[in-house]
């Protein structure tokens, strides 16, 4: 259901996007010890699959699953919907990536400085330690390793489509 909700996300936003090789799919009703954010080829139908942390005000009592979305300021919460991916800039964790948000639920992103980057709470090695990944302010943060993978596969101008199905 996700996958379609994507696919129709891509389709709907199709003029905004600079490339449709490839999207991000992100699976927030799974906890974030799982590997939740999806790459997927259009092409070949590859997936690549890797760990992402939400947003704290979108998970208050550090549940590590995400129970709520905001587009508000200030909410430090993860927004769902379309985003299309911009530019790279050299941030507080090293190189990073904007999003834009295309819908309603998610057209902050930009002015809330919400991007694509590394951060150590998001590193694999928080798992056994925690049993789940730390928390962004809204951000799409993954182990530095993860974060180059997704950066180098979904620059550009593709689609990452973020949403839970309850």
């Amino acid at each position: 259901a996700l996958f379609a909700r994507a696919r129709q996300a891509l389709e709907r936003h199709r003029a905004s996007l600079r490339h449709t090789d490839k999207i991000g799919i992100v699976d927030f009703s799974k906890a974030s010890h799982d590997p939740r954010f999806h790459v997927v080829d259009l092409a070949s139908g590859q997936v690549t699959s890797h760990l992402v942390a939400h947003g704290r005000g979108s998970d208050v009592g550090h549940t590590g699953f995400l129970e709520q979305f905001s587009n508000a300021f200030g909410s430090n919460a993860t927004s769902n919907g379309a985003y299309a991916t911009a530019d790279f800039y050299q941030g507080k964790y090293g190189l990073s990536m904007k999003v834009n948000g295309l819908d309603w639920s998610n057209n902050n992103a930009l002015a809330r400085a919400i991007v694509v980057h590394s951060a150590w709470y998001a590193e694999a090695d928080m798992i056994p330690l925690h049993g789940k990944l730390g928390r962004s302010e809204g951000c799409f943060a993954f182990g530095q390793r993860s974060h180059f993978d997704v950066m180098r596969e979904l620059a550009d101008g593709r689609l990452i489509y973020a949403d839970k199905i309850a």
